[in-house]
């Protein structure tokens, strides 16, 4: 059964920046992993996702050269980087896997996620 847990959230001001991390269990060998957010009011969206096998990485436009999501060296820690925040990434941040999906998903296996919150 894999498992993921996120850390690395709070409150920042516009402009700074963040990592998250997504600590995994269970064997995720074979596992495209990602994040999605979900802002107050609003429904769950893509933010990026990573690819096992080679690495390839996409990104939602709205995070395209701010955030980057990227793998330890042992693919069972998953980060988010995040620069340049804005207050419109104010949201709860998930942590993502599966083994059959494609990089933007469907995804079986989530975190509890996160809260980021950034003040204007």
């Amino acid at each position: 059964q894999v498992q993921l847990v996120e850390s690395g959230g709070g409150l920042v001001q516009t402009g700074a920046s963040l990592r998250l991390s997504c600590a995994t269990s269970g064997d995720v060998s074979g596992y495209n992993m990602g994040w999605f957010r979900q802002a107050p009011g609003k429904e769950r969206e893509f933010v990026t996702a990573i690819s096992w096998a080679v690495g390839r990485t996409v990104y939602e436009d709205s995070v395209k050269d701010r955030f980057t999501i990227a793998r330890d060296s042992a693919k069972t820690t998953l980060y988010l980087q995040m620069t340049s925040l804005k207050p419109e990434d104010t949201a709860v941040y998930y942590c993502v896997a599966d083994s059959a999906s494609g990089l933007w998903g469907p995804y079986r296996y989530w975190g509890q996620g996160t809260q980021v919150t950034v003040s204007s």
